[in-house]
C-alpha cells in the first residue's frame, strides 16, 4: 500500500507519528495512507480547553500542489468552523503553498481555536454572537465543548 504513496507523504506521517506536537495526534487509516484521523486539544486558555476534537484530514492525489481537505467530526462552536465541520482557513485556500505540510496546517487549526477571528467568519450567526456579546459567545462554546468534546 505504501509503495504508491509519494515519499513526501511517507515521511511526513513518519514525522507526525514519531514526532507529535503537544495537544496534536494525527494517525494515517490502516485502510487509507491519505486519510488520517486527528484529535486536537483544545488549547490552553481558550473556550475549548479541556475538549478533544476530532478531525478529519485527507491528502488528494494533487498534494503538495494541492492543500489536505481538512474537516471538524466533532461538533464545536468557532466563527471560522461551520457546523459541517469546513474550516475557514487562508492556508487551505488561496495561501497554500507546498511548501507547508500536514503539521503546519494542524498547528494552524491549533491557533485558531487559541485566536477566533470572527471578522473572517464562515459560521455568520456565531460570527455575529462573537462580535455582539463575546462573553456570551465564549460561554456557549465552553457549553459546545463540555457536551461534545469531553473524553
Amino acid at each position: 500500500m505504501a509503495a504508491n504513496l509519494p515519499r513526501r507523504i511517507i515521511k511526513e506521517t513518519q514525522r507526525l507519528v514519531s514526532e507529535p506536537d503537544p495537544g496534536i495526534s494525527a494517525t494515517p487509516s490502516d485502510d487509507n495512507l491519505r486519510y488520517f484521523n486527528v484529535m486536537i486539544a483544545g488549547p490552553t486558555g481558550s473556550p475549548f480547553e479541556g475538549g478533544v476534537f476530532k478531525l478529519e484530514l485527507f491528502l488528494t492525489e494533487e498534494y503538495p500542489m494541492a492543500p489536505p481537505k481538512v474537516r471538524f467530526l466533532t461538533r464545536i462552536y468557532h466563527p471560522n468552523i461551520d457546523r459541517l465541520g469546513r474550516i475557514c482557513l487562508d492556508i487551505l485556500k488561496e495561501k497554500w503553498s507546498p511548501a507547508l505540510q500536514i503539521r503546519t496546517v494542524l498547528l494552524s487549526i491549533q491557533g485558531l481555536l487559541s485566536a477566533p477571528n470572527p471578522d473572517d467568519p464562515l459560521a455568520n450567526d456565531v460570527a455575529d454572537h462573537w462580535k455582539k456579546d463575546e462573553a456570551g459567545a465564549i460561554t456557549t462554546a465552553k457549553a459546545w465543548t463540555n457536551k461534545f468534546a469531553m473524553v
